[in-house]
């Protein structure tokens, strides 16, 4: 029998998008995985009401959240079985506020170079129309 720690990062990836395995952060958040290829995934959601700070837009961290998840999962499917990551640094450019009403975002993240003990990902989020977000 496989178990998770037998496949590579890009097959636990398959499985997780394939068995809707929509757990953790994503589930709290109202976010899947859509999208998925060696080096490159898209994670898709719908900012609402329960994400919002207190001024009346969606938190920032609704972004963040998002970004890191498209950067993670991105390196992520390019692990060999057994290996691990996690994040050792986020930066985030805002380039507009959202609200409810922005309707659908989508992050996708992609590597840009992977070397033994590091990787550098980059991610956009950008709406239906594909505008920028952050």
């Amino acid at each position: 029998m496989t178990t998770l720690s037998d496949m590579t990062g890009l097959q636990v990836l398959q499985h997780a998008l394939q068995n809707d395995t929509h757990r953790g952060i994503g589930h709290t958040m109202e976010f899947a995985l859509v999208e998925l290829e060696e080096g490159r995934v898209v994670f898709e959601g719908q900012p609402t009401e329960k994400v919002y700070n207190p001024i009346g837009t969606v938190h920032g961290g609704y972004a963040a959240t998002l970004l890191d998840s498209a950067c993670g999962c991105a390196v992520h499917s390019t692990l060999d079985a057994g290996q691990g990551y996690s994040t050792a640094e986020l930066k985030v450019a805002y380039h507009r506020a959202m609200t409810k009403d922005t309707g659908p975002v989508r992050a996708e993240g992609k590597v840009v170079t992977k070397g033994r003990r590091l990787a550098f990902a980059e991610a956009r989020l950008t709406d239906a129309a594909g505008k920028l977000y952050a």
